[in-house]
């Protein structure tokens, strides 16, 4: 028979796990899928650990998730075609959910699926060998709980571990002696511990501008973000700035590069993540930056050197859940002989053809529909439920407006859904006011 290993069980791989149920469900004849996750429950960033640096193990904390994170898009954007948030929570829902509801509604779908006997959990992968001579994927993994490290043989293997866990980290002159805390976004869990605090922010992207805002709505004395290129450029309240970039610390000053100075008592690296897959084998290893088309990925999935292997969920994401699970259902139609990939030549034209247009790019509207084009093209091969693409860029537009029109408030906003037609609820508390993010408080109807 058959056998396919997926590694992660964070939304990549549990849409595999997804992907293959569907075609089983429907009399479809299906190989042995065996996922493998570090954690000891699935989910991905999204299932939270109050852990940082090193887990229960040993091994190096995958999350990078923080208490009080609440979705920075709208939930209509990365809503399943095949299992809507009015289903799982049977009723709609406001459109900017926290991170705990979010991992209810990635886990009630799998668990509809009943596919969690799939995963063996607490089981990192150790390597990823392809035997040349008898066409199989030798895959080492550790089970944790046992201790206990063997090898087994697979036809196809599937890299799902995702890419926001392994820290970007630059180094300042002066930050050895800095005289406070420093960590990078990966560590960041509690925004109280800023409370009173004048905090330093580096980077200017998605984890800066969400780190910065929880610790100014929690208490911090002052926010600076600092930049490389150029400023987030949101309407910041008082108490919140953005400067050129940190030259140099002395002692507790922060020196920037238009001159000025700021005294801080911590340092947040939001510089950014990289893609890594010690696990894999050289010839095997995805080598890229965070772009929206990784080279050497047929189909953005599927690696054009070996086709028995493809990465889920590798690109910048607008699109997120329901991307990969286009992604995943045009993997497994692939693995199921439903879709004959070309030869290498063509593979390689074609994505070629896609990264052309990728350096086209100008602004964040450009790259979602980009990304929006892209998700069409792999629903169109499939028998993935279809929705609405142009219709949720648009969404997409509209967030992007709102959270330039009040980048505070943005979270209280109300959108429809792509898949029922529905407008979400608008939040019965204000983004600001809302200090308590657990999915009972949340789902309350006051």
């Amino acid at each position: 028979m058959t056998r396919v290993a997926v590694i992660g069980a964070g939304p990549s791989g549990t849409a595999v796990l997804r992907a293959f149920q569907s075609a089983a469900k429907k009399k479809t004849k299906i190989p042995e899928i065996v996922c493998f996750e570090k954690q000891s429950d699935w989910g991905g960033l999204w299932n939270y650990t109050w852990r940082t640096g090193l887990d229960e193990h040993g091994e190096p904390v995958h999350g990078s998730m923080y208490r009080y994170l609440w979705s920075n898009g709208p939930k209509e954007c990365l809503e399943f075609a095949d299992y809507t948030f009015e289903e799982h929570f049977g009723k709609a829902i406001p459109s900017y959910p926290p991170r705990a509801v979010l991992w209810d509604y990635i886990k009630g779908r799998v668990e509809k699926a009943k596919v969690r006997k799939w995963v063996r959990f607490s089981t990192p992968v150790r390597m990823v060998e392809w035997d040349k001579k008898k066409k199989k994927f030798n895959v080492t993994v550790h089970d944790r709980v046992k201790d206990k490290m063997y090898t087994e043989q697979f036809d196809n293997v599937i890299v799902a571990n995702g890419h926001f866990s392994t820290p970007q980290v630059p180094e300042f002159d002066g930050i050895k002696t800095f005289n406070g805390r420093v960590m990078h976004a990966h560590d960041f869990r509690d925004a109280l511990e800023f409370k009173d605090k004048d905090v330093l922010i580096v980077g200017r992207s998605y984890s800066a501008e969400d780190i910065g805002s929880q610790c100014w709505k929690y208490g911090a004395r002052s926010v600076t973000a600092t930049y490389r290129t150029k400023p987030m450029g949101f309407k910041w309240p008082k108490g919140f700035e953005e400067r050129p970039l940190l030259q140099k610390l002395v002692g507790k000053t922060a020196y920037f590069k238009d001159g000025s100075t700021k005294d801080v008592d911590a340092i947040i690296l939001c510089t950014g993540y990289q893609h890594h897959f010690p696990f894999l084998s050289e010839e095997l290893r995805l080598k890229t930056t965070n772009r929206m088309w990784p080279a050497d990925l047929y189909k953005g999935v599927i690696w054009e050197d070996n086709p028995k292997l493809s990465y889920m969920g590798m690109q910048d994401q607008f699109y997120t859940f329901n991307m990969f699970d286009a992604q995943a259902w045009y993997v497994r139609d692939v693995i199921l002989g439903r879709i004959k990939l070309p030869k290498k030549d063509a593979m390689t034209k074609n994505s070629k053809a896609w990264r052309k247009r990728e350096l086209t790019l100008e602004t964040p509207e450009h790259a979602i529909w980009f990304q929006g084009d892209y998700v069409k093209e792999l629903i169109a091969a499939t028998d993935y439920p279809n929705f609405d693409i142009e219709a949720t860029n648009k969404t997409f537009m509209d967030w992007e407006h709102d959270k330039a029109a009040d980048i505070m408030g943005y979270r209280n906003k109300a959108y429809r859904s792509l898949m029922t037609g529905n407008v979400a609820p608008v939040h019965h508390t204000p983004w600001l006011e809302a200090m308590d993010d657990s999915l009972e408080t949340f789902l309350k109807v006051k």
